[in-house]
């Protein structure tokens, strides 16, 4: 999250017999921005989950807030602030809708999403996976990892097939390819889908019989 986002303390209770449109958010804290560049700030060194499964030792200041933004219901979060002590890292901001999550956690969370972040990156790059366009959500939800599913089957499929790696490669005159791609391993399990699609049929076939 931003360092210069809107945080607020809960309202105070209404007193009794007030009038009037009861207040979603207390008085402003101190910003995340002032909180980073405070001298008695109380940091507190943790090691934390970091990127390519190392550990990494982080300064941690966390506290609970409300979280709003103008036409909408201001939500309670834990926020965690988190400074690099060799300061070769910005100051970074990180929030959790958890009010029970240690700063631990939702820095684990965090690094857990960003390999979700590059496999889909990756997806879109070398695949060629682009947005779903369907018009329900649980056809949305489920495209993609039914995409991502059938490539690592194929994949696997292809590894049986040429356990030594040599994946024959489907050319023409005018475009000559250096190595195999996912079409010329679709091309190559295709006759075994078709094989075992027609020994499916004959069992079931034979069953109906009998």
């Amino acid at each position: 999250m931003r360092l210069a986002a809107a945080l607020y303390h809960p309202p105070t209770p209404p007193l009794s017999g007030q009038r009037g449109r009861k207040p979603t958010t207390g008085t402003r804290p101190r910003s995340l921005k002032i909180w980073a560049a405070r001298a008695d700030t109380p940091w507190q060194e943790t090691t934390l989950d970091w990127y390519r499964g190392e550990r990494k030792r982080l300064g941690v200041f966390s506290r609970t807030a409300l979280w709003y933004t103008p036409g909408l219901a201001p939500v309670a979060i834990r926020f965690g602030l988190v400074r690099d002590p060799q300061g070769k890292l910005s100051d970074a901001a990180f929030f959790c809708t958890d009010l029970h999550a240690t700063p631990e956690q939702i820095r684990h969370w965090v690094v857990r999403r960003g390999s979700v972040e590059v496999t889909f990156e990756e997806t879109r790059a070398h695949l060629g996976v682009e947005t779903q366009r369907q018009w329900a959500d649980k056809a949305l939800a489920r495209t993609t990892p039914v995409l991502l599913g059938l490539f690592s089957l194929v994949t696997v499929w292809v590894l049986r097939l040429c356990p030594e790696g040599r994946i024959p490669v489907e050319g023409s005159a005018w475009y000559r390819k250096p190595e195999a791609t996912f079409a010329d391993c679709l091309a190559m399990v295709r006759p075994a889908i078709l094989i075992l699609e027609s020994l499916i049929f004959q069992r079931v076939a034979h069953r109906l019989e009998v």
